[in-house]
């Protein structure tokens, strides 16, 4: 259990409940917004390539209204001056000791209190890079994998409303059994 005085360093945002929201066309324009604005702001470090990726680049499927983008780096030999230079544009770094996923470096958007994007920031080859493409075209291709999704969706956002983690691992052998297919 933590202490207390530890408790008030952690931000409001890192314990936000799972909350689904209706799919709203609006999802698209913001993640071509915030995929242009990172490109502007990382193309200095080798990235050439943003993509918007996540449940609200799916048309007609229920998200948290949080933009997911990834973007790939030749390595994370430049994270600390990435980091400040996204931290100047409300993107906070999410440390791989706090993150847990050795592969990605991660970052929040956050304004007034919520998270608005994450940035799954993957050096180049990086297998999940084409995982999360496959992912997202086999999805928008077929209504019936969206119809199916939503409803694992919502089940484990009312089971794990208060755990991001524990959804996250609870949507993977959905994503897994696609992916196979």
């Amino acid at each position: 259990m933590r202490k207390k005085d530890e408790d008030q360093n952690i931000p409001v945002w890192a314990f936000e409940k799972i909350e689904l929201k209706n799919p709203d066309p609006v999802w698209k324009y913001k993640g071509i917004q915030e995929k242009d604005e990172l490109y502007e702001l990382l193309s200095g470090f080798g990235v050439k390539q943003v993509e918007h990726i996540g449940s609200t680049a799916i048309p007609h499927l229920p998200a948290k209204p949080i933009i997911d983008l990834m973007a790939s780096v030749p390595s994370f030999d430049q994270i600390n001056p990435i980091a400040e230079s996204l931290s100047l544009h409300q993107w906070h770094y999410v440390p791989p000791e706090l993150d847990k996923q050795p592969w990605r470096r991660f970052f929040v958007k956050v304004e007034n209190d919520k998270r608005t994007a994450h940035l799954h920031l993957m050096q180049e080859g990086e297998e999940r890079w084409e995982q999360q493409l496959i992912f997202l075209e086999k999805l928008r291709a077929n209504p019936q994998l969206v119809e199916e999704y939503a409803k694992i969706k919502h089940q484990l956002a009312q089971e794990f409303q208060n755990d991001r983690e524990g959804y996250t691992e609870a949507k993977a052998e959905f994503i897994r059994k696609v992916l196979r297919n």
